[in-house]
């Protein structure tokens, strides 16, 4: 059986700046596991710009971003085993993995950094009434499709979700000659960022019709149309306010969730509220030694806090691998509250904090002149105010250690409405 002090389970942004991470923090034994055949993960197929901004203080687009950190991996010696599918973890680290070029074998670790990113919410998910013709696909399916296979869906389109990916498509599919006819969103506001709205749909006309939603999709063999419809506060549709879009390809642009199937495998603790483990300060999982960051602990807005995020994980898996001691004490837990969907992480152990935590989280809706306030006990410990929260953005505060000195009770983190 193969040893490894660290395995990363995923080659895309977070598995790659972990592992740059706890090779700059002293780990030899390093290696990757990659179910493609490249490094760069999602990024691969992201061709438009807009990452990089906050990590690398320039414009990139999503191929760019990636190779700087092929760079780092590839200019560190950090190996890594492409067309490699894990298939499952122990509880003791042992991970079972499958590849053509050694068939299938076992592999031990010290510490396991989870890194395998999201996947789409698919139409099976969604109870969309109709027969499954041709011409139905996930966003990020048809980029890939024409990004990187070169393959143009159809030319009629309408999007269901206005999801980062949903809205970025709108553009491209336009681009390549195709006629978006609308992006249709079940909730009251869009689920993407506002510079991608601007961007991807106002630029280029392309309606937006929130609080609605596809109720039927036409045609047996090969998409004919789709009909959409109203929904009133309770997301039901409204009789009476069909309208009817011919179309040969529905985009379903409807979520992402986290890729955590090897995670239940290994016995980690998932978070009702995310999807993804749940982790302390250190974003450890409740299995000593086991790390998760990006993408498949919560889903992020911007690659960017991906990668800082890997970076902490992989610095930690570096210091437990070491022969850092376990976190004492018990920890105190974190929740969401008023406002606030979840919080990454779920607990903390206060002395374990050294300088700061981060804490972040999403909005349930649109709050503008509100504050992020952080409580425990009634014990105020930090406030943020702002102009307007928004779901499609991911919140990031941070906490300095001598706030949460003393603190035994549970932290909530909630929005104050009406504080600016």
């Amino acid at each position: 059986m193969r040893e490894f002090e660290l395995a990363i389970i995923g080659g895309g942004p977070a598995g790659m700046a972990a592992a740059v991470a706890a090779r700059e923090a002293g780990i030899e034994d390093i290696v990757i596991f990659e179910r493609d055949t490249q490094l760069g993960g999602i990024l691969n197929q992201c061709i438009h710009n807009g990452f990089g901004l906050h990590t690398f203080k320039e414009e990139l687009t999503g191929p760019e971003y990636a190779e700087r950190y092929i760079e780092q991996v590839l200019a560190l010696g950090i190996p890594y085993e492409l067309g490699t599918m894990v298939l499952g973890i122990s509880k003791d680290k042992e991970i079972s993995i499958i590849s053509r070029t050694r068939g299938a074998e076992t592999v031990k670790a010290k510490a396991i950094v989870l890194a395998m990113g999201c996947r789409e919410r698919p139409r099976g998910a969604l109870g969309i009434a109709g027969f499954r013709p041709q011409g139905v696909y996930t966003a990020g399916t048809a980029q890939k499709l024409v990004n990187c296979e070169g393959v143009i869906p159809g030319k009629e389109v309408v999007i269901l979700g206005s999801g980062d990916i949903g809205l970025i498509m709108a553009r491209r599919m336009t681009l390549e000659g195709a006629k978006v006819r609308a992006v249709v969103e079940l909730m009251p506001y869009s689920s993407g960022l506002k510079r991608n709205i601007v961007q991807c749909l106002d630029d280029y006309g392309i309606p937006l019709m929130l609080s609605h939603t596809v109720v039927d999709i036409k045609g047996k063999q090969k998409l004919e149309g789709v009909v959409v419809a109203a929904v009133d506060e309770k997301n039901n549709p409204i009789e009476g306010t069909e309208e009817y879009f011919p179309c040969d390809t529905l985009l379903l642009s409807c979520g992402l969730i986290p890729e955590n199937e090897l995670s239940k495998s290994a016995g980690v603790e998932l978070s009702p509220l995310t999807n993804g483990p749940s982790v302390d300060e250190s974003l450890e999982t409740n299995i000593e030694g086991v790390y998760a960051c990006g993408n498949v602990l919560h889903v992020h807005d911007l690659v960017d806090f991906v990668s800082e995020e890997a970076v902490r994980a992989g610095k930690n898996a570096a210091e437990y691998i070491k022969g850092k001691p376990a976190a004492p004490g018990t920890p105190v837990n974190v929740k969401p509250a008023n406002g606030v969907r979840y919080t990454v992480p779920s607990k903390l152990y206060i002395e374990s904090v050294e300088e700061s935590v981060h804490i972040r989280f999403r909005v349930t809706g649109v709050f503008k002149g509100s504050a992020i306030v952080v409580k425990s006990a009634g014990r105020e410990l930090f406030r943020k105010r702002g102009r307007i929260f928004v779901p499609s953005e991911m919140q990031d505060i941070i906490i300095k250690k001598q706030a949460l000195e003393g603190i035994t009770d549970d932290i909530t983190v909630e929005i104050e409405e009406g504080s600016v």
